[in-house]
């Protein structure tokens, strides 16, 4: 499982959070609340190991996490508030380019169904700069489409997607709990997840 024990975090002199103890268990997500500037984000980077915690610990699989650990790199999706996408590549190339860095490869072929599966197999050789915002969030998903990696760590995923794309996360997420896996997502948005499957965590 995921676990964080007596986890505080700090911006400058100022605390966001501390005492903080959860726990995420295969199969089940954590959708993470609160205002603005609460340290949503900032949770969700201590929990990727790509952040130190004030004080405290995150645990994974029974191991203690280290900034930067191999075993997160792993095991864990990172999908941060703003698409990671290079304006000038076509959405087959950043996808086929976001899939190359965690390193794994897709069959171009692969790239395709993936783009088809969130609707975007006709922008498919336009470059990123002419999508619009919500196409660009899509593409975003495209990569959990075809990512095996059991750790989700989403950060306001449902940012800019209509009605239909949130339908999409939302199902892309279950699908992801279904085969036991975790998700961990800061949002605003309400995701009709099986209620059984699902904490919320509010920070204030």
């Amino acid at each position: 499982m995921l676990e964080t024990i007596d986890l505080a975090a700090r911006r400058g002199y100022s605390h966001l959070f501390s005492g903080l103890g959860l726990r995420v268990e295969p199969g089940c997500a954590l959708l993470v609340t609160g205002a603005n500037g609460t340290g949503k984000t900032t949770l969700l980077r201590i929990l990727a190991g790509l952040s130190t915690p004030f004080t405290g610990r995150v645990r994974w699989r029974g191991e203690d996490v280290t900034p930067f650990a191999q075993s997160m790199r792993q095991d864990v999706v990172f999908c941060g508030h703003l698409p990671a996408l290079k304006d000038e590549l076509t959405a087959e190339e950043n996808l086929a380019a976001l899939v190359a860095l965690a390193g794994a490869k897709l069959e171009p072929a692969h790239v395709r169904r993936a783009l088809a599966i969130v609707a975007l197999d006709r922008q498919a050789s336009l470059p990123a700069r002419v999508l619009s915002q919500g196409q660009r969030r899509r593409l975003g998903l495209a990569r959990l489409a075809v990512t095996r990696r059991p750790l989700w760590l989403l950060d306001e995923p449902a940012t800019a997607l209509d009605a239909d794309g949130i339908a999409l996360l939302t199902r892309l997420i279950a699908d992801h709990l279904e085969r036991g896996g975790f998700a961990v997502a800061a949002t605003h948005q309400t995701l009709a997840l099986p209620t059984s499957r699902v904490r919320t965590l509010a920070l204030s």
